[in-house]
């Protein structure tokens, strides 16, 4: 059928690949909210956060449901979070967020990425000078909306910076930040403004860079994608420039 054809399988099957594991993340988060706050989206901000980043990336409306059908059984295993921080190729400090069932095992494979790449794990708190942890929501607007009127309006929610971005699609998202004890508040306040939350994430921003040559960006990259196959991790952070 010819090399375009291949081309466009490839693409797709790389995407389907990318949407099975946001899926498996997002279900976890689900999951980990309703132990924590209960099935009901209304009174569980969190769980209602969850959803919101799930109908943002096309997870069907029965797989949510599913997770938080699953996830209401008092007898469905629960997920603990665990952050684990270390030092990649060339000195490069990653950060990795995870959601395990078994954190002897969780710890073992993050130690061995690290160990096979030439890197090191350290403790828990040692990337905090280089990591801030923020509130970041992304949300669309009409175009007669006047976003420096809009900064004004947010600022009572904790806003530090108001901006626009391009998502996957190439489209413009506006992007509101936060620090991260003022998610709360900006979660609430859009929502009283009615304005409708595309996502809602807590965020590791990179306070400092760290400059490395293109060959040595390729091995770092190459730790950081064998990490981000790991079912257990959730998200990773890096602050290469």
């Amino acid at each position: 059928m010819g090399r375009a054809f291949e081309f466009r399988k490839e693409r797709k099957f790389k995407r389907w690949a990318k949407m099975a594991v946001q899926f498996t993340r997002l279900g976890k988060e689900i999951a980990i909210a309703v132990k924590e706050g209960g099935p009901n989206p209304e009174a569980n901000s969190r769980l209602r956060t969850a959803i919101q980043n799930a109908k943002a990336v096309n997870m069907p409306k029965d797989r949510i449901e599913a997770a938080i059908k699953r996830a209401s059984d008092k007898d469905a295993k629960g997920y603990e979070e665990h952050v684990y921080e270390g030092y990649g190729p060339h000195g490069v400090p990653i950060l990795i967020e995870t959601a395990t069932d078994n954190t002897n095992r969780t710890v073992a494979n993050i130690r061995s990425y690290f160990s096979k790449a030439g890197g090191t794990l350290g403790k828990t708190g040692s990337l905090d000078f280089i990591f801030q942890r923020k509130s970041i929501f992304r949300f669309n607007v009409q175009d007669t909306v006047d976003l420096e009127e809009l900064e004004l309006e947010l600022i009572d929610g904790g806003l530090e910076e108001l901006y626009v971005e391009a998502d996957e699609e190439g489209n413009d998202v506006v992007v509101a930040q936060t620090s991260f004890e003022d998610f709360g508040n900006m979660q609430r306040l859009l929502e009283e403004k009615g304005i409708e939350i595309k996502s809602a994430k807590l965020e590791r921003i990179a306070l400092t860079n760290t400059e490395v040559s293109e060959e040595d960006a390729a091995e770092v990259l190459k730790l950081i994608d064998k990490i981000e196959e790991d079912d257990d991790v959730q998200a990773v952070y890096h602050n290469m420039a």
